[in-house]
């Protein structure tokens, strides 16, 4: 962790290439209430994504908040409960990271048969500077209790669940984890690529977690409970948990940690290429709490596979870009382009899906079909 700083000296590095052209707001509109926005993939250019171009993932509308009057809450199993305002946060020692944040439903509307939920393509997922407080420091102040087991993080945003299985009436959007994993590197961010957190971002505070999905990243937080049971809210156990093998049988549990993956941004779907030219295919990788170590190139659907250049020093939990000069065969037709990625953990990014993951956590291999003409 550093002191809050402009920008990372590496962002003038992490270039790809020029980035396409996109229409007004340069974003597309996947659901206007709630809101839901994904940054077009094919105009990733650099290693921080500008604010305007940051994938927006809302499950309820954006509550309004009069920072005057707001406070954090921390309750439950504490020695000292405490109502915190921004202020006091500000004046705390603060942190700034980068993190890459991805909705578990990205690349949903690849999956055959169709599932339900947001049809995410390659772009929700983004990667900004936080800067904020840690989570440990916030719950040494208030003294957490031995007993507790789990902490829970509850955002302003509410709403009714329209679709069984949900609870009747309005609710809050919840998370937990564990109190281990909340005494790591967990930050309660207020400010975003060196400004104030946006509203759509969760202003004026929010939950980051380095190489979790963004589901874990909970916005808009007014009230943190220590709690010594296991916590299963709608959103820990309905939505955003997937079926697991087991000794006995499969078990449902919440979802986590991001998958390594890689995710060509250019060319895009069905993109035309000059036959006989040097085309440069570039788009960014990531992974939990490791290093992305290679990125590999198919231009034949995977028959044979070469190495691409990986851009700028690795950052655990923030992702890594690459590029590769692909000679375009000079026969026309159909190509398929595909990327894989390994970390440092040896993780591989799979060829085939995990049918048990249900329609989140789409981390396999996805074909881009382009035509040389």
């Amino acid at each position: 962790m550093t002191k809050p700083r402009k920008r990372p000296a590496q962002d003038a590095l992490q270039k790809i290439g020029p980035a396409k052209e996109f229409p007004l707001g340069g974003m597309i509109i996947r659901e206007k209430e709630p809101l839901n926005l994904e940054m077009p993939f094919g105009s990733l250019d650099g290693f921080i994504t500008p604010v305007d171009r940051f994938f927006v993932r809302s499950h309820f509308p954006i509550p309004q908040i009069d920072v005057k009057t707001w406070r954090l809450k921390v309750e439950g199993e504490v020695e000292r409960p405490l109502e915190l305002m921004l202020h006091e946060l500000k004046k705390m020692e603060s942190h700034t990271i980068p993190v890459t944040l991805e909705c578990a439903g990205n690349g949903r509307a690849f999956l055959a048969p169709q599932a339900d939920g947001a049809q995410w393509e390659r772009g929700a997922v983004s990667n900004a500077e936080w800067t904020g407080v840690l989570l440990a420091d916030v719950l040494r102040l208030a003294g957490v209790k031995d007993s507790v087991k789990e902490v829970i993080f509850e955002g302003a945003d509410s709403g009714e669940i329209k679709e069984p299985p949900g609870p009747s009436g309005k609710i809050h959007f919840l998370r937990s984890m564990s109190l281990r994993k909340a005494k790591e590197n967990v930050l309660l961010a207020f400010r975003m690529n060196g400004e104030e957190l946006p509203p759509a971002h969760g202003w004026p505070l929010r939950v980051i977690v380095p190489g979790w999905y963004g589901m874990a990243s909970v916005k808009w937080l007014t009230r943190i409970v220590a709690s010594t049971q296991p916590f299963s809210g709608y959103y820990q156990t309905i939505e955003y948990a997937y079926w697991e093998g087991g000794p006995n049988a499969p078990t449902l549990v919440p979802i986590t940690e991001m998958q390594v993956k890689a995710q060509i941004a250019r060319p895009g779907f069905a993109d035309r290429v000059q036959s006989g030219s040097i085309y440069q295919v570039s788009g960014a990788a990531w992974t939990t709490s490791a290093e992305i170590r290679k990125v590999e190139i198919s231009t034949n659907g995977g028959a044979t596979w070469h190495n691409t250049q990986l851009l700028g020093e690795p950052v655990r939990n923030a992702w890594r870009l690459w590029k590769y000069e692909w000679r375009v065969p000079a026969k026309l037709g159909k190509v398929i382009l595909i990327a894989r990625a390994t970390d440092s953990e040896g993780r591989t990014q799979p060829a085939g899906r995990d049918c048990n993951r249900g329609s989140y956590i789409v981390n396999h291999q996805i074909p881009i079909e382009v035509e040389v003409r």
